[in-house]
């Protein structure tokens, strides 16, 4: 059992950035991680749009720093499944499956978000190969290439016509026969010569030889099969925000992400949420870090009142 000024709850960007500026702030700083550090980020062999690394980085190694240089100023960082949290009243208590009790007097909940899959067998070992779930991450590996984009609301509408600047063919495949998204996106996206439309259809197989060389789609009306072609495939068919812990305790949207504003104060005093969980314009690593500097500075100014 240990008491801290403040715990966060996840690894990622979010949370080792708003552990790095508790700490600087001279406050004892815990963060609870499940798995390793980086989140989402974690995973991601290149990544080419965070500011200051002119060739990209790796995403577990920009992970790793991030931890090293939080740990550097005294933040701690223990890897353990959070099984409960008691966030009401001025100590909040968390528990976790090892048998491990941490109290403390503020929260950032950076508990992240992981994409929703296809639920296909071969989805999960083909990422990073041919698989993606964040275009405007990804997209410029796909330069004067083909590939496909699943999904039919507004995630999938913009990546589309943000691919379609880059890619030379894409193949929007939606289950209906028409878009769910909303019209501010289907005017640029209907401009877009190079898209082609798969309506009606689901992806029933990823076809690859070490990476994808293409996929197999359906047409749920006509029963029709066939195969096409391409280099990549982007999956966007929504995220699934990981608040099951706190889904009783702190206010959500009606989309299951965290009610929080741009000062990432939930409706709980003392607690925070920052980073891929809150709900929020843009999901990006340079999004969540932002978010994990306002959440350290609200909890600073809620310790410094109590």
């Amino acid at each position: 059992m240990g008491q801290y000024d403040v715990i966060v709850i996840g690894g990622g960007p979010a949370g080792y950035t708003a552990a790095l500026y508790c700490a600087r702030a001279a406050l004892s700083t815990l963060v609870l991680e499940a798995m390793a550090p980086g989140g989402q980020m974690g995973t991601t062999d290149q990544i080419d749009n965070y500011p200051g690394f002119a060739d990209g980085i790796n995403g577990f190694e920009l992970a790793m720093n991030m931890q090293k240089q939080a740990e550097r100023f005294g933040a701690e960082s223990v890897f353990a499944q959070v099984s409960s949290m008691d966030l009401k009243g001025p100590e909040k208590k968390i528990y976790t499956e090892e048998g491990d009790t941490y109290t403390c007097h503020a929260v950032i909940l950076a508990l992240g978000a992981s994409p929703r899959e296809l639920g296909l067998p071969e989805e999960r070992t083909l990422r990073g190969r041919g698989v993606s779930y964040c275009a405007t991450c990804d997209g410029m590996f796909y330069k004067e290439k083909t590939v496909v984009v699943v999904g039919g609301g507004d995630t999938a509408a913009a990546d589309t016509v943000f691919l379609s600047k880059i890619c030379k063919k894409i193949y929007l495949v939606h289950r209906r026969d028409t878009l769910r998204a909303s019209k501010a996106y289907l005017k640029p996206l209907e401009a877009c010569e190079n898209v082609e439309f798969v309506w009606d259809s689901v992806v029933e197989a990823i076809l690859a030889d070490g990476n994808v060389t293409g996929v197999r789609v359906k047409n749920k009306k006509t029963g029709e099969t066939r195969e096409i072609a391409c280099d990549g495939i982007f999956v966007a068919v929504g995220n699934i925000p990981n608040t099951a812990l706190v889904a009783d305790a702190v206010k959500l949207t009606p989309n299951g992400y965290i009610d929080a504003g741009e000062t990432t104060e939930t409706n709980l005093p003392g607690v925070f949420a920052a980073g891929d969980v809150r709900q929020k314009v843009l999901r990006q690593v340079v999004t969540a870090v932002a978010d994990g500097a306002v959440a350290s500075h609200m909890a600073e100014e809620y310790l410094s009142g109590i």
